[in-house]
């Protein structure tokens, strides 16, 4: 591992445990050039995702991707980033469980809705509106009133 501040080649593992709920292993290190502490994270490697878009192209799946969707429909809501965070990782979770290789995305789509209809009513029809793309404002009313209706 290349130390951050001076460049050598030779650390040392101070304290080793596990990060992210078991999916990763934090290190703390120090540059044996230099004495320079600084963190590593490890994790398994996985085989991309793929994608598969309304039109038939595929992309790999991001996660600033998806990120940036949410936050877009949480903009100026009592939502905090960590439960963002929480959110693309449960998101992204379980759509590495649910498929090997392509997932199309209407299922991140309807992922994200079932998730966004229980953290906040706003930030759900506001990515409703885009994801399900709402033509007229008769689309807004009808997702509006199937919250109220609850």
């Amino acid at each position: 591992m290349r130390c951050p501040k001076c460049a050598h080649t030779d650390d040392k593992v101070l304290d080793s445990r596990a990060a992210r709920d078991g999916a990763a292993i934090r290190r703390r290190r120090a540059c044996l050039g230099c004495n320079h502490r600084f963190t590593t994270y490890e994790e398994i490697v996985k085989d991309a995702l793929r994608v598969i878009k309304r039109d038939g192209r595929r992309e790999e799946l991001s996660r600033l991707k998806l990120m940036s969707g949410i936050l877009r429909a949480c903009e100026k809501r009592p939502i905090s980033p960590l439960q963002i965070e929480e959110l693309v990782d449960e998101i992204i979770e379980q759509i590495e469980q649910d498929n090997d290789a392509e997932v199309p995305s209407r299922a991140i789509g309807e992922k994200v809705i079932a998730r966004l209809e229980k953290l906040d009513e706003v930030a759900y029809v506001r990515f409703a509106s885009v994801y399900k793309r709402f033509a007229d404002v008769n689309q807004f009313l009808n997702a509006i009133h199937n919250i109220v209706g609850k």
